[in-house]
């Protein structure tokens, strides 16, 4: 039975030994154990956050086959398995299903600019190779294309697989957009801006925040759902304010090393990022500032959680006595 997928699902970081030229298993699976302590729903391998260029095709069927044995049920995984090389891109999917994976989340062929009908026929030669459900990623940046509200749409409609997106397209409108065009059949999950992207019909976040803070953006997500809005606002303000410290001067990308340092600092080491990414070691003086002044906007987000969640019993005690 295919699952459904909503909430805030991790998009994982890959963790790798010391010196970077291995997964590290252990490290994965301590990892994973705090994902699912922290209510998470699901975990997205493989995506722009889990370096997927970097990883060898052994690592890759190692890393994924762990996940799956690892979740015996308690978490979703989706797995990135887009590539340049469309059958490459094929095989990558139907290798998650043998797997076991529960789903995928694939962006269009990066570097060539593909046109509309060449990402159509990309689509259709993943589902051809799977049975899986689909994930779009959108993600202009990254992707050299921006898939339309009509492309996405015209998908939907000939491809049944294709049923998510993540729309990172940095237009939050477009989450409204893919809904009307898709006649609410197209389940839009967040690439930014989740609080905005909810009001607007997103029904679950991509969030790579889960690598560092899995427990409070996780009930970001909730306190949505819940009609708590104001609150699910206040802590991504927070989360915007600490974001603009990683992206002060600091290179596209830049940010998967200092998820790396992060998720290290709340207690789960994942090794350092490969070439040919910004170590987090090689910042010096600027990474150690830099890490100091967001965790410090984390013990605000902590002390905010811990008020959030003392209302919501208060509020459940209520309910329970009336």
């Amino acid at each position: 039975m295919t699952k459904e997928f909503r909430g805030s699902h991790t998009v994982a970081v890959t963790p790798f030994n010391d010196d970077g030229t291995d997964i590290d298993i252990g490290r994965l699976n301590a990892f994973l154990d705090w994902q699912v302590e922290c209510g998470v729903p699901g975990v997205i391998m493989l995506g722009t956050t889990g370096e997927f260029l970097t990883i060898s095709a052994d690592e890759r069927r190692r890393l994924v086959d762990a996940t799956v044995r690892h979740a015996a049920g308690r978490y979703s995984v989706m797995v990135g398995t887009m590539d340049a090389y469309t059958p490459r891109a094929a095989a990558f999917s139907r290798q998650a299903q043998d797997l076991g994976a529960d789903g995928l989340m694939i962006i269009p062929p990066y570097y060539y600019t593909p046109t509309d009908d060449e990402i159509h026929e990309y689509y259709r030669a993943i589902c051809a190779a799977t049975d899986l459900p689909i994930m779009l990623y959108n993600n202009p940046v990254t992707s050299n294309r921006d898939m339309p509200a009509a492309l996405v749409a015209r998908m939907t409609a000939e491809f049944p697989q294709i049923r998510y997106i993540k729309e990172a397209s940095m237009d939050v409108a477009r989450v409204f957009d893919i809904v009307e065009a898709t006649h609410g059949v197209m389940n839009v999950f967040a690439g930014e801006r989740p609080v905005e992207s909810f009001l607007l019909g997103a029904v679950g976040y991509v969030n790579p925040y889960g690598n560092y803070l899995p427990y409070a953006t996780r009930r970001l997500w909730d306190l949505l759902v819940e009609g708590r809005v104001r609150d699910a606002t206040r802590i991504q303000h927070l989360v915007h304010r600490f974001d603009m410290i990683i992206a002060e001067g600091h290179p596209t990308y830049g940010h998967q090393c200092y998820s790396k340092a992060l998720a290290a600092a709340r207690g789960y080491p994942v090794g350092d990022v490969r070439a040919p990414l910004t170590k987090f070691g090689s910042l010096g003086e600027e990474g150690r500032t830099k890490l100091k002044q967001i965790m410090a906007v984390f013990e605000e987000i902590d002390a905010l959680m811990v008020d959030i969640d003392a209302r919501s019993s208060d509020s459940a005690m209520d309910k329970r006595a009336a």
